[in-house]
C-alpha cells in the first residue's frame, strides 16, 4: 500500500503536474499569472509591444515597470517582483544613491521563461479579435 508521504515523494521526484501533490503545480500557478507574464515580457525585450522594436533584455526600475504595466497596483507589483526574485527568475539590485535606486533584471532562468511568455503575449494580441468575435457569437446563441 502506498502512503500519502510515498505519493508526495514520488510526485516530487517525477514532477508530474497532473498529480495533485506535485510541487510543479505551484510553479504553474505562478507563471500563469498575467502580471508575471507582463513583467517577464517587460524585462525581456518587447516592452513596447511593437514588432521589430526589440532591444534585448535590460534592467528596469520599479517605477518604470509600474508605469509600463497599466492597472497593476503597487501591492501586486511588489508581491509579484518578490515572488519572482524568490523563484530565481529575476534579480533585485539596490544601488546606494540618493534616493536609492532599485532595478530588476531577468536571470538566465527568467530569460528562458521569457521566451515562452513572449509567445503567449504575442498570441493573445494577435488572436484577440477572433476571440472577441467568438465570444459575441457564443453569447448571442446562448440567449
Amino acid at each position: 500500500m502506498t502512503t500519502k508521504a510515498d505519493k508526495k515523494t514520488q510526485a516530487k521526484a517525477e514532477y508530474n503536474a497532473f498529480l495533485a501533490v506535485c510541487p510543479s503545480r505551484q510553479l504553474l500557478d505562478r507563471i500563469s499569472d498575467k502580471w508575471v507574464v507582463l513583467i517577464l515580457c517587460a524585462l525581456g525585450d518587447d516592452a513596447s509591444g511593437q514588432p521589430g522594436a526589440s532591444h534585448g533584455p535590460r534592467p528596469m526600475r520599479y517605477s518604470e515597470l509600474a508605469r509600463l504595466l497599466a492597472g497593476v497596483s503597487q501591492k501586486m507589483l511588489t508581491q509579484t517582483l518578490r515572488a519572482l526574485e524568490r523563484d530565481g527568475l529575476l534579480t533585485r539590485t539596490v544601488t546606494p544613491t540618493v534616493p536609492v535606486t532599485v532595478t530588476y533584471e531577468l536571470t538566465d532562468l527568467g530569460l528562458s521563461l521569457h521566451h515562452l511568455t513572449r509567445g503567449l503575449r504575442q498570441w493573445a494580441q494577435t488572436h484577440m479579435d477572433q476571440v472577441l468575435t467568438n465570444r459575441e457569437q457564443h453569447d448571442a446563441g446562448a440567449s
